[in-house]
């Protein structure tokens, strides 16, 4: 066991201390991992579109003060009672849902929605007692999504905890604990194109970036990137995309534009934008008789999703998804391995690096619209 177990570690984290208010690096105590917990030291840490809406709080329930961040890398520090498959020294990814190993889903090969440690954005605090982990003089701080990776040390759940290959660089695989992992999963895990067939990415963002590298990788011939932002077209010819469509350019349906183009609609499509038109447009312009629509953007909860039930009777599937249909623990490993071996390319992905003392910084690219994804050195 490494000499600190067991005991608090005082250590910085970046504190948001009201919605919307710049994030205050403070001293912590972090308290020993419980039962089932792990306690990680955190290396490397990215800033994701989902850290930004709940630190911002439009249109969830707040709670602050609170450590957001959950994409990162780091190595396990200490764990609690009853952890076998752990040790310190293990370098991991937190993730922030998770993988019990007993309830019906993660017994399920199909799904990857587990009953105990599905994402919960309104939960600050542990399942073992109810309590945080984080505190500066006696006062809780909140927990994000069970991961909290804005801090120097965190405490995560075990099962939201991915052993993988320690060679693997953590600066670059830390984006893998999220937004990548989804995009790159929709396409190869549950979209699946053919070598040679035709994909549509509906949203240029890091995660419809990610789809488009799914079907790169799956060999696609054809992939055509839609946004309302045409200024996204040339970065995303990076990841794959081959033909471009921006539906404010075209005074008919881009699923219309979109069935001109390939001869009667694409083989596949996956959405990206959280956007009702832009979900019901991606399920319209697959080809009757084969083809499939994936939905991964998460939409507003008053919207409500309306097509002509003969899309479907025409043999259109749509399917929904969410993590990319990967189980954190036993997928995510492999995932890393294929940027090992090269057939995937994350360097692209990382569009700005900050060291922690400057993580405000990292928001302010975000908000710009100039951030893909954005590393954060912890030691710096």
């Amino acid at each position: 066991m490494s000499s600190t177990a067991g005991q608090v570690i005082r250590c910085k984290a970046a504190v948001a201390w009201e919605a919307g208010k710049p994030l205050v690096v403070e001293e912590v105590e972090v308290a020993p991992p419980q039962a089932m917990e792990v306690r990680l030291k955190i290396l490397f840490t990215s800033l994701c579109h989902t850290d930004v809406y709940f630190w911002e709080a439009k249109g969830q329930t707040p709670l602050f003060p609170r450590i957001f961040g959950h994409e990162a890398g780091g190595i396990v520090e200490s764990v609690g009672e009853g952890v076998t498959d752990l040790k310190p020294g293990d370098h991991v990814l937190p993730v922030f849902t998770g993988e019990c190993g007993d309830c019906r889903h993660c017994k399920s090969e199909e799904s990857n929605m587990c009953d105990l440690l599905r994402i919960n954005t309104d939960r600050g605090v542990m399942l073992n007692d109810g309590k945080t982990r984080f505190s500066i003089n006696g006062q809780p701080i909140f927990h994000f999504v069970g991961t909290s990776t804005f801090s120097e040390y965190t405490v995560v759940h075990v099962g939201c905890v991915a052993k993988i290959n320690p060679a693997a660089p953590l600066d670059k695989v830390c984006v893998l604990s999220c937004g990548i992992s989804t995009g790159l999963g929709a396409t190869l895990n549950v979209a699946k194109p053919t070598k040679g067939s035709t994909v549509a990415i509906f949203g240029l963002g890091a995660v419809g970036l990610a789809a488009a590298e799914g079907a790169r990788i799956a060999g696609a011939s054809r992939i055509i990137g839609v946004d309302l932002n045409s200024k996204r077209f040339e970065e995303a010819k990076k990841f794959g995309c081959t033909e471009f469509v921006n539906p404010k350019d075209h005074d008919k349906p881009v699923q219309e534009v979109l069935a001109e183009m390939t001869n009667g609609g694409v083989d596949r499509s996956v959405e990206c934008t959280g956007s009702i038109n832009a979900m019901i447009s991606a399920f319209e312009c697959v080809h009757d008789g084969w083809g499939v629509a994936v939905l991964v953007g998460v939409p507003n909860k008053d919207d409500a999703f309306k097509t002509h039930p003969m899309n479907l009777l025409n043999e259109r599937t749509l399917k929904g998804t969410f993590f990319g249909n990967y189980k954190p623990r036993s997928d995510l490993p492999s995932v890393v391995e294929k940027y090992m071996n090269k057939e995937l390319e994350l360097e692209k992905f990382i569009t700005h690096e900050v060291p922690f003392s400057e993580i405000n910084k990292a928001f302010e690219y975000m908000l710009r619209g100039e951030s893909l994804r954005c590393i954060i050195r912890m030691d710096a």
